[in-house]
């Protein structure tokens, strides 16, 4: 068997449910990038489709494909965080499992880097030679669409497409930002252009965005939400937590389930404090699943945890309901201003029950 020589590359790639894409991957990246020292790593969360049994195979025949494979979590951006700090190689590079980057392009985006003419590389669909066509529908251009813009509204240097995922990046430029990444969510190339030193060399590639063959896609409803988390959190300097946007945001889906619950009840007959106790429960109840869903995507509580869980975010929610009651009253009693005594009890209540859910909860 060969043994591997110290690579010059490291191609991280981050996978959920891409079991057969593993080996024509392999086999088209040794094509790309044939004389190079090279290696791959992927970073699987705990795929059910056989994903991680996949790589051990071809790993088996090439040393110079890796695996770290991840149990009780999932997310992208922590996925490639946790790829590229496994390697010591001076140029990371990140691309998808799906096929749909196409590796051909690899030597054109790390040569650059290689040789010390840039810091960052992306392949852009939206440069000259560059194509978009394989996003699966117009729901996905869509949100797509929506996603550079905002992105391009708060990045310091140019970027025709910040949701790319497909980049490479200098070993030192990488190093430099990891401290600020908070490692939530899709999208961790904005994540890091915002974070690297804004002298960093950026250079994009043309790439023509391929049809899916197998897997899953990884741009829904639900990953645009924590994106717009992260560029509230960016938008702030990075003193509002991503998390606690969503959390907070969820907390306002409660609100709006509350009163309609509530009056739904109160038109079918119950009364006021009825009415109250079943809207509160079901808000209670819509929040806990949006937040396993959502806020903590990367650590749902499934199983045997899930009730405890539930228990738990409920006796949280509760306690802070006193909290933000006592609060507002205390508030009022010496200020005697409604609505600021209202917003202050609120605050206090939406931030313990965050600290309960990020300690408790979803620990």
């Amino acid at each position: 068997m060969m043994q591997p020589l110290p690579a010059d590359l490291t191609l991280v790639i981050p996978c959920y449910n891409e079991a057969p894409n593993v080996a024509p991957l392999i086999e088209g990246v040794k094509r790309a990038l044939e004389g190079m020292k090279w290696e791959i790593v992927f970073v699987d969360d705990n795929s059910p489709d056989g994903t991680a049994q996949a790589v051990e195979e071809s790993a088996q025949a090439d040393p110079r494909v890796r695996l770290i494979r991840r149990v009780g979590r999932r997310g992208l951006s922590s996925a490639v965080i946790e790829g590229a700090l496994s390697s010591t190689a001076p140029v990371i590079a990140v691309m998808d499992g799906d096929l749909q980057h196409d590796e051909a392009i690899l030597r054109d985006l790390v040569s650059p880097l290689l040789e010390n003419r840039a810091d960052i590389a992306v392949a852009s669909r939206h440069v000259e030679g560059g194509d978009s066509s394989g996003l699966a529908n117009r729901w996905r251009h869509m949100l797509s669409q929506a996603g550079i813009k905002l992105a391009q509204s708060i990045l310091p240097m140019t970027l025709s497409d910040p949701m790319s995922g497909f980049f490479a990046m200098r070993r030192p430029v990488f190093e430099q930002a990891v401290p600020r990444l908070t490692g939530t969510g899709f999208k961790i190339l904005l994540e890091l252009v915002l974070s690297v030193p804004h002298t960093a060399r950026l250079i994009e590639v043309p790439f023509v965005f391929r049809p899916r063959v197998a897997g899953e896609s990884k741009l829904s409803p639900l990953v645009m939400v924590q994106f717009l988390g992260m560029l509230i959190e960016r938008a702030c300097g990075g003193w509002l937590p991503t998390r606690f946007v969503i959390f907070a945001a969820v907390g306002l889906v409660g609100i709006a389930v509350n009163l309609l619950i509530s009056e739904t009840a109160r038109f079918a007959g119950a009364n006021f404090q009825i009415s109250q106790v079943v809207g509160t429960a079901c808000a209670i109840l819509v929040n806990f699943q949006l937040n396993n869903r959502v806020t903590y995507l990367d650590r749902p509580l499934r199983g045997k945890r899930w009730l405890p869980g539930l228990c738990i975010f409920v006796t949280g929610a509760t306690i802070g309901a006193f909290g933000n009651i006592g609060v507002a009253q205390l508030l009022y009693d010496t200020h005697g201003h409604w609505s600021r005594a209202s917003a202050a009890g609120a605050v206090i209540g939406v931030v313990w029950n965050y600290a309960i859910a990020s300690t408790l909860v979803w620990r």
